[in-house]
């Protein structure tokens, strides 16, 4: 069996035995099962699943992570599994890069992470603590792109994910009679107010970014009751975390200002955040020269800049001195990701393990910036 032949067949294996996340115990056997057939050393992460393998000699690391899981969605009217973010692709390009490097002479340590839960946003975190990036130097990781964003045989050497953070809230006052308004506390009222609260937030109109509700609930049971409890949610999003940061501040001040104006109980929290793209320059172009020697310049693209999130960051958040970036794969991908019927073309998986092979060979020492 061929190279190519090989990765294709383990594409439709994940692809065929998809796993939600905190799950992915037999995706996490079926890859151990291939490094023991490659007689490729691993470590097994144990308490979640996940694993990370490693090849070559020398004191530098160099690391590339495939995130595993699946989502849970609903697929012609059946909720299962579903590989639509493509991280069956990701898993297959990485055991392809290391099928392609692990018979070649290595200056370096190359380390492979399987990293659980990306989906959940917290997958990262855990990789992390589980020692996955402990001694790396540089980090890559790897993910198909919509069609929008890049189209089949374009690949390029960064993709600048935006921050994303979301906020549970949920108000406590007095119900009271349509008639007598005045005593109780009007959660309608409060949420309005909110709202308002969010649209005068002013930062830079030059950096990318929103905040928005996206639940709201008050209900009295009846149509003459006036709700006294009521609870919201809000999705806020920005290019960079320290934009985000500022919105959460201003949010939280907004928040607490109109507890007060209204005399009501507000409390709320944030959850699954997910911070954007510390995208190292060195490693970014580390990736580009790959892409050049592997598929030649006209296969290069741009940086790709999306709106979208991935826990891949948090690994710089927890380390900031390690280099990493995550290359796009341009594979005409459509719908779109999370569509539950999406599709791309598998050649693009075959290029991309090339890429990768070629910049996680490189010598890293030779591209540091001394700083």
């Amino acid at each position: 069996m061929t190279t190519d032949e090989q990765i294709l067949e383990w594409f439709d294996y994940f692809h065929k035995y998809p796993e939600i996340s905190w799950k992915e115990h037999k995706t996490t056997e079926k890859i151990a099962s291939i490094l023991d057939d490659l007689h490729i050393s691993y470590r097994l992460f144990g308490d979640v699943p996940g694993l990370v393998a490693e090849i070559g000699e020398g004191e530098e690391i160099v690391a590339v992570r495939a995130d595993i899981d699946a989502l849970w969605q609903e697929v012609d009217g059946e909720w299962k599994a579903n590989h639509s973010c493509g991280h069956d692709g990701n898993m297959s390009m990485v055991l392809g890069a290391l099928l392609r490097l692990k018979d070649q002479p290595l200056m370096h340590k190359v380390r492979f992470i399987f990293q659980p839960a990306e989906e959940l946003g917290n997958g990262a975190i855990a990789a992390f603590e589980h020692g996955a990036v402990d001694g790396v130097s540089h980090l890559f990781g790897v993910h198909l792109r919509p069609i929008e964003e890049l189209k089949l045989g374009k690949v390029s050497p960064a993709i600048h994910h935006g921050a994303a953070i979301f906020l549970e809230g949920s108000i406590h006052g007095t119900d009271a009679h349509g008639a007598r308004p005045h005593q109780g506390q009007n959660a309608i009222d409060v949420l309005v107010a909110i709202q308002q609260m969010i649209k005068n937030i002013y930062v830079s109109p030059f950096e990318p970014h929103s905040a928005k509700l996206t639940k709201i609930v008050a209900d009295g049971g009846s149509m003459n009751i006036i709700p006294g409890n009521g609870s919201f949610t809000m999705d806020i999003r920005a290019q960079k975390n320290t934009i985000l940061n500022e919105i959460q501040v201003k949010i939280d001040e907004g928040l607490k200002a109109i507890a007060q104006q209204f005399k009501m109980d507000l409390d709320w929290k944030w959850v699954d955040y997910t911070p954007g793209a510390e995208v190292s320059e060195e490693a970014a172009k580390m990736a580009e020269e790959a892409i050049i020697e592997t598929l030649g310049k006209n296969h290069l693209a741009p940086h790709v800049i999306t709106s979208g999130s991935d826990d891949f960051h948090f690994y710089t958040v927890k380390n900031p001195q390690l280099k990493a970036t995550m290359i796009g794969i341009g594979a005409d991908l459509s719908p779109g990701l999370h569509h539950p019927k999406m599709t791309f073309n598998h050649e693009a998986l075959l290029d991309a393990s090339k890429v990768l092979a070629a910049v996680l060979a490189k010598d890293p020492s030779s591209h540091m910036s001394g700083q």
